[in-house]
């Protein structure tokens, strides 16, 4: 298994991850998969991984700051997606 720094290049396996996250009803408030411009400017740029293993993303994680607001710099809240078939 290999961890990588989730690129744009990825986005499409990531999307396709949290698409099968939505379908359970459980994985977020959210409707729909976000853009890659939506995403990438929602987490943070220091801690994006996805595991990988033959080239196929199995599961990722990455940072979300929790609120803009001064008082909480630093909070973030982490979000963490398995493949289907890898859960």
């Amino acid at each position: 298994m290999e961890i990588k720094t989730i690129i744009q290049d990825h986005f499409s396996e990531v999307a396709e991850i949290y698409r099968q996250g939505l379908a359970t009803g459980m994985a977020t408030f959210q409707n729909e998969v976000p853009s890659w411009e939506e995403w990438d400017g929602a987490h943070l740029a220091f801690c994006r991984i996805a595991a990988s293993e033959n080239n196929k993303i199995l599961g990722w994680a990455a940072l979300t700051p929790a609120l803009a607001r001064t008082v909480y710099a630093g909070v973030a809240e982490v979000s963490i997606y398995l493949a289907e078939e890898e859960r």
